[in-house]
Order: C-alpha cells, then sequence, then structure tokens
C-alpha cells in the first residue's frame, strides 16, 4: 500500500467525506501532497442551503461548478454559477456560496496555499459534538480564529430572506 505522499490517483468515490449540516466536505487532495501549494475538496450542498458569510486571511479559494446552481457574493458583487463555471474568491475579500437551485449542486474547490481543508475535518467533529441541539458556535469562533477566519454574519439575514435559504445547520 503506497503512503498518501506516494499516490499519484484518487478513485471516484473514495477519500474522507463529512457533512457540515447541508455541506458537504469531500477531501481529494491534501496539502501533505503538494508541499503545501494547495488542497482540494469536493462540496455538495443540499438545495437553498447557506455556507456562513466569512474571510479568509491566508487563503484563495477557487470553485469549479460541477453541478446544479450556485450563488456568490464576493465583497459587493452577487453572481450566479452554472456547470463549467470558475468562480474566484480571493483573501481578504469577504464572500459566501449557496445551492441556488432545487437540485444538489457540487463543486470542486481549491485551497491556496493548503491547510484549510483541515478546518473542515475539525469543524466536523464540533458539528457531531454538537448533536440535535446544534454545533457549539463558541467552538466555531475558536475554531475559526485558529485559521485566521472572520465571520461576516451581517449578509446572512438579507441573503436569507432574498433567496429563501438556510445556514448550514438550520
Amino acid at each position: 500500500m503506497q503512503g498518501a505522499n506516494e499516490r499519484f490517483m484518487l478513485p471516484s468515490g473514495e477519500g474522507k467525506s463529512v457533512w457540515l449540516g447541508g455541506l458537504g466536505v469531500d477531501f481529494k487532495i491534501y496539502g501533505e501532497q503538494t508541499a503545501g501549494s494547495l488542497s482540494i475538496v469536493e462540496h455538495p450542498i443540499e438545495p437553498g442551503r447557506l455556507v456562513p458569510p466569512h474571510v479568509h486571511a491566508d487563503e484563495d479559494e477557487y470553485s469549479y461548478i460541477l453541478q446544479g446552481e450556485i450563488g456568490a457574493r464576493i465583497g459587493n458583487q452577487e453572481i450566479g454559477a452554472t456547470p463549467g463555471s470558475y468562480v474566484f474568491k480571493p483573501r481578504a475579500i469577504p464572500h459566501t456560496f449557496w445551492n441556488a437551485g432545487s437540485q444538489s449542486a457540487k463543486l470542486i474547490e481549491v485551497i491556496s496555499p493548503a491547510g484549510f481543508e483541515k478546518f473542515f475535518d475539525e469543524l466536523a467533529e464540533i458539528y457531531a459534538a454538537g448533536g440535535a441541539g446544534g454545533p457549539d458556535q463558541e467552538k466555531i469562533g475558536e475554531l475559526a480564529a485558529r485559521y485566521n477566519l472572520t465571520f461576516v454574519m451581517e449578509w446572512a439575514p438579507e441573503l436569507k430572506a432574498k433567496y429563501n435559504l438556510k445556514l448550514l445547520g438550520e
């Protein structure tokens, strides 16, 4: 069996997956495999789900839409993206995305530099520990601070109302 750094292919349907209350994270390429230059995850997302608006201090994110219709707000610009579209979410600019359609959507997310994929792993543990009461928001805040991530929740009410969305975990 080859180690993670020696592996050159991940067959379809393989890799670790976690669920974050409406958004999945399917880990495809870890930063350790790329000497920290990038990581790749896939995000399946339920219809009507909004990822909490946020801003990264350290990472850029590049999304490629595989299926469905993804809405996004990056800074003050709102966009709609369909399969085959690319979306760039640069560091230091607040952003969010959501499933704007009535069916499941999926996107590939390239994170550069790598490391932020580990945030999703730790966040999944917080979601799992929360049970029916939902995740512990204080722990999520502490985790976000460790990854230099700041939430921009003042966008959420407007986007939820405008597009009939629910935040992850609601």
